[in-house]
């Protein structure tokens, strides 16, 4: 080959590793928000007040992770029954942002569990995956509350953003236990919102990187992108699925939601936010946001 040549394919070779690199450490470690960042911004709107929330019963519990490290959580059990409700933060967030909906259910006679995701908060974990191992981590939590409770208590399970989306894949790819679902604007499908994302981030034809992003991904990984599509895994789940999405969300386009939606058989209700951008359905529509919570509780909410 000719020194030309080599140069070419040497250039070739670069580019693909650089692709491959930069996009995939892009996926797996997306900056996360400072813990003490969260805590104070909650704070300060009044989502969460320090009194209150130390004085609900409340135990920390360590979780062993399948993957090798520990889950951070805490139970929250002001009442005696067995109802409880499980949140998912979602990404660059931690279990503090889901105190906020913690206590919309805390007021309607739920006990609750909040926990850091792998890589958040307090739990162990060195990358970020949408769900794909998020999803074993959930079934952690929840076989603890079990072997806590016991194999009949009653649970469901509220899921922001990747929260939603693992929320979705558990239920659809490793257990439909839940007695019903809360999905608050989860993406449809991992491959489509890096495709919308390259395209509105980076003005970059999806072509010329999601091949070599997906490759490297496995490669680094262990799991593809396809292997993160919750409308995929929607067919499985028969349990209630309550669709919550911000029609402004600029970050999750809320026709996600909708096609969630639309493909889930069985029962299930949606609630299209009139205000707000992403993740920011409850805070700016809060008395809408009850009221769905409460229309499909009143019908869905009773636990097995």
């Amino acid at each position: 080959m000719k020194k030309g040549g080599l140069w070419i394919l040497f250039g070739f070779i670069l580019y693909i590793v650089g692709i491959g690199v930069f996009f995939t450490n892009r996926i797996m470690f997306l900056k996360k928000k400072e813990d003490d960042f969260i805590w104070n911004r909650e704070v300060g709107a009044k989502r969460i007040s320090p009194q209150a929330l130390a004085q609900l019963p409340q135990t920390k519990v360590k979780v062993p992770s399948p993957f090798g490290y520990e889950i951070d959580c805490l139970f929250v059990h002001p009442y005696p029954n067995n109802k409880w409700m499980i949140f998912c933060h979602g990404i660059t967030e931690n279990k503090y942002n889901s105190v906020k909906y913690m206590n919309l259910f805390i007021e309607r006679g739920f006990n609750a569990i909040i926990y850091d995701h792998r890589r958040h908060g307090l739990s162990g974990g060195k990358t970020s995956s949408y769900g794909h191992y998020e999803k074993w981590d959930l079934k952690a939590v929840i076989d603890e509350l079990k072997k806590r409770e016991g194999n009949d208590v009653n649970f469901g399970i509220h899921g922001e953003s990747m929260g939603a989306a693992t929320a979705l894949l558990y239920g659809g790819t490793v257990c439909d236990d839940a007695s019903f679902y809360i999905v608050d604007c989860p993406f449809s499908d991992l491959t489509e919102q890096l495709k919308y994302r390259l395209k509105v981030d980076f003005k970059i034809p999806s072509p010329l990187v999601m091949p070599i992003a997906d490759a490297f991904l496995k490669l680094r990984e262990g799991y593809t992108l396809k292997d993160v599509s919750p409308i995929t895994a929607i067919n499985e789940i028969q349990n209630p699925i309550l669709f919550i999405h911000s029609a402004n969300d600029d970050f999750i386009l809320a026709d996600m939601t909708r096609s969630l939606y639309e493909q889930k058989q069985g029962p299930k209700q949606l609630f299209i936010a009139t205000k707000g951008v992403h993740a920011q359905s409850l805070n700016e529509n809060m008395k809408e946001y009850e009221e769905a919570l409460d229309k499909f509780l009143v019908q869905y909410g009773k636990m097995h």
